[in-house]
């Protein structure tokens, strides 16, 4: 393929393709996830035809990254996480804690090293924020106990998962090269403190000059400069954040976060999604262009293993810690098949632990079928929870839930009165 055409090639064959797979995959009741992965699947090394370009692609998917963790700090909410904190911070923290663990132990007797298998497990443990809303608007559920908790426990694991990316250069050694604990303890103590550094400065003077930037930049009156003075804030937050601490993510999360809590941010969130999302179908079709679909064929025990530890491992857990917790049966089952899934924070970090050689193809091509088959596997984890239970009873017409919903969907049928 000849150079000078080879981003329009890229573009063309990854957005046409994944728009008529996501569509396929929408009319089949599964996710589009799936058919911006597949769509990745075809333009890429491992099937016949068209090959996008694939030193051109992982670099469009660095902007999805960046615009994906803008995003979820655009739509972080910390009063929604501290109304269900007392569950959603320990549950969290345990199912990751068991997920990994149960990811290690599978590592360990497929051969992997200690590091390897500790990063599987972790990459296993985290879910879908973009799955999980899906679902629970398909549910209904959103606004419910049940979609509020599962919300918020999220949170939590997207928290874990964005200090995870600044500390995992600390943690991959390269072969022959020796790290005394104590330096490891004190360069990611050092590291925690320049995060903590800048978290600071990014909430408490950022809060300041961020809002007020764009504030000035609304009276220009021109929506193209709105635009581009949004994206030009995440990116080159996200471009600081990658100097100091060799991850985008932080910063692009930092800045979502603080323009989250400003006037204008709704508007801000609004004038960057059509952005957001195209270059988040071009991160997943990066993704899906990595994966080698013989694996399928080759290793069929080891993806039924990682598959077993998403759907399986983590509800089981997720069960087990809201039975603890005294929720009730639909709540807990909910919220057990709502973690059944993996996403895009385990390409994410599946692709930083293979650039680093904290893991190999194999193991990141692992993680991708059990990405991919959880998230087509999802709706009918919610169709069996339902069987079960999982499913909350509506409310009575004459209880206050009820005449709020009854509101909604005059609202919703009646737009003028929206």
């Amino acid at each position: 393929m000849p150079h000078a055409d080879s981003l329009i090639m890229t573009l063309v064959g990854g957005f046409v393709l994944a728009f008529l797979l996501g569509m396929l995959a929408n009319r089949l009741k599964l996710s589009p996830l799936v058919g911006y992965l597949v769509a990745g699947v075809m333009v890429g090394p491992h099937t016949i035809g068209f090959v996008a370009d694939r030193e051109l692609a992982p670099q469009l998917a660095e902007v999805g990254v960046i615009l994906l963790m803008f995003g979820v700090g655009l739509h972080f909410s910390l009063a929604e996480l501290m109304k269900v904190r007392k569950i959603a911070v320990p549950g969290a923290l345990v199912q990751i804690a068991a997920a990994t663990a149960l990811g290690w132990g599978l590592g360990r007797l497929m051969g992997m090293s200690h590091l390897e298998a500790t990063l599987t497990g972790f990459a296993l443990s985290v879910a879908s924020t973009v799955v999980l809303l899906r679902a629970l608007e398909e549910r209904g559920q959103v606004k419910g106990p049940a979609g509020r908790l599962a919300m918020g426990w999220l949170i939590v694991e997207d928290l874990v998962i964005v200090i995870a990316l600044v500390i995992l250069p600390l943690l991959v050694i390269q072969p022959g090269e020796v790290l005394e604990p104590a330096v490891l303890a004190r360069s990611i103590g050092w590291t925690l403190f320049k995060v903590a550094a800048f978290t600071g400065v990014m909430l408490v003077v950022g809060s300041r000059v961020l809002p007020w930037l764009l504030v000035r930049i609304a009276h220009t009156r021109s929506r193209e400069l709105f635009t581009l003075g949004v994206l030009a804030i995440a990116l080159g937050i996200a471009w600081i954040a990658y100097q100091l601490f060799h991850s985008f993510a932080l910063g692009a999360f930092l800045a979502g976060l603080v323009l989250n809590s400003s006037p204008l941010g709704h508007n801000a969130a609004e004038r960057s999604l059509p952005l957001r999302d195209a270059f988040a179908v071009l991160f997943f079709v990066s993704v899906g262009m990595l994966f080698d679909p013989s694996i399928l064929v080759r290793e069929p025990m080891a993806v039924l293993g990682v598959l077993f530890i998403v759907i399986v491992g983590k509800s089981l857990a997720a069960l087990a810690i809201t039975t603890a917790f005294k929720l009730d049966r639909a709540t807990s089952l909910t919220v057990a098949a709502a973690l059944a899934q993996i996403g895009e924070f385990s390409f994410i970090l599946a692709a930083l632990s293979m650039q680093l050689g904290g893991m190999r193809q194999e193991t990141h091509d692992l993680i991708l079928a059990a990405a991919l088959l959880s998230i087509s596997l999802n709706p009918f984890v919610f169709a069996a929870i339902d069987r079960m239970g999982g499913r909350p009873r509506p409310p009575s017409s004459g209880s206050p839930e009820g005449l709020a919903l009854a509101r909604e969907k005059a609202a919703a049928g009646n737009p003028a009165t929206a």
